[in-house]
């Protein structure tokens, strides 16, 4: 009875094994992170034209291979930071359930894959795009940018603007001023929104050596420039409807949106509190999706 019961149990734990390994490999592409850049590049395509639903979903899938090969080689590169602060700890590479070398062949076969796929089923320039989105993000932000400037996330941001544009090559072979467009609201975005969130972290950045704005800066300039980097981001969200891109559904999210967000960037200036800063971080999030949804609605209704 003992020994049929070890028995039993050994597919079990077999089991348990593999779904922790898969549940790991998930994570070192970073999803939650991957989820507002997919909703980007699927809102971008609806805007460009009317992509069928097959290249939509093949555009889905090498962003989020190329992205997720990205994250991946992140996990391997930060692994020493990671393992020191409480928030990354647990992550599979630091807490030993994936080895550094698996991490990194990992990212690397995903953005191999991202390409060929985005190649043959959608078109080179979209597959060239992503490719570029994954090297600046890994080389120029992770490994070079990261752990030496400030402005780390001034330069870097660019990687995560690159989306729209893979979205738009996607469905029109081409890139124009409309996507230039986009690739700079995501652009200008990303500093008010990052750094809300370092100063939540501030403490963990500052343990590590990581020189995020509020570490170096301090707390009192960074909220200055989540400020200016707020108002830059409003005046870049008008250009599209001054240059006749968009209309009045786009005019009137802009304007109302962008309100909200400078009103919590000004409350956040003038306190220096976390629930504030959370509070422009979680907003940051849904500012993004509905004023891109709000481009898709323009585009078709307006």
């Amino acid at each position: 009875m003992e020994a049929s019961g070890l028995t039993g149990a050994k597919p079990g734990l077999a089991a348990q094994a593999v779904r922790q390994a898969v549940s790991d490999y998930v994570v070192l592409t970073k999803p939650r992170v991957q989820s507002l850049l997919i909703f980007t590049t699927v809102a971008t395509m609806y805007i460009a034209g009317d992509p069928s639903l097959l290249t939509v979903l093949a555009t889905c899938l090498g962003g989020y291979l190329s992205a997720g090969g990205a994250g991946a080689v992140n996990h391997w590169w930060d692994r020493d930071i990671d393992a020191r602060m409480s928030r990354t700890a647990d992550r599979p590479v630091p807490a030993g359930r994936i080895s550094p070398r698996a991490a990194l062949w990992f990212g690397i076969a995903l953005c191999v894959l991202s390409f060929v796929e985005l190649s043959l089923a959608v078109n080179v320039l979209c597959a060239t795009l992503a490719l570029a989105g994954f090297a600046f993000y890994v080389g120029v932000y992770t490994i070079w940018l990261k752990r030496s400037t400030p402005q780390n996330i001034v330069i870097g941001g660019a990687a995560g603007a690159v989306p729209p544009l893979v979205g738009w090559s996607a469905v029109t072979g081409t890139l124009d001023p409309t996507a230039l467009y986009l690739f700079a609201i995501v652009f200008y975005w990303t500093p008010p929104h990052f750094w809300a969130l370092s100063l939540l972290m501030k403490d963990q950045y500052a343990k590590v050596g990581i020189p995020m704005l509020p570490v170096v800066r301090g707390e009192a300039e960074t909220r200055r420039q989540i400020l200016l980097y707020t108002a830059l981001l409003l005046t870049v969200t008008l250009l599209p409807v001054v240059g006749g891109l968009f209309g009045a559904i786009y005019a009137a999210a802009a304007i109302t949106l962008g309100a909200v967000f400078a009103w919590l960037a000004a409350m956040l200036n003038r306190r220096a509190d976390r629930r504030t800063a959370l509070r422009l971080y979680l907003f940051s999030l849904l500012y993004l999706a509905l004023l891109f949804g709000a481009m898709v609605a323009d585009s078709r209704l307006g």
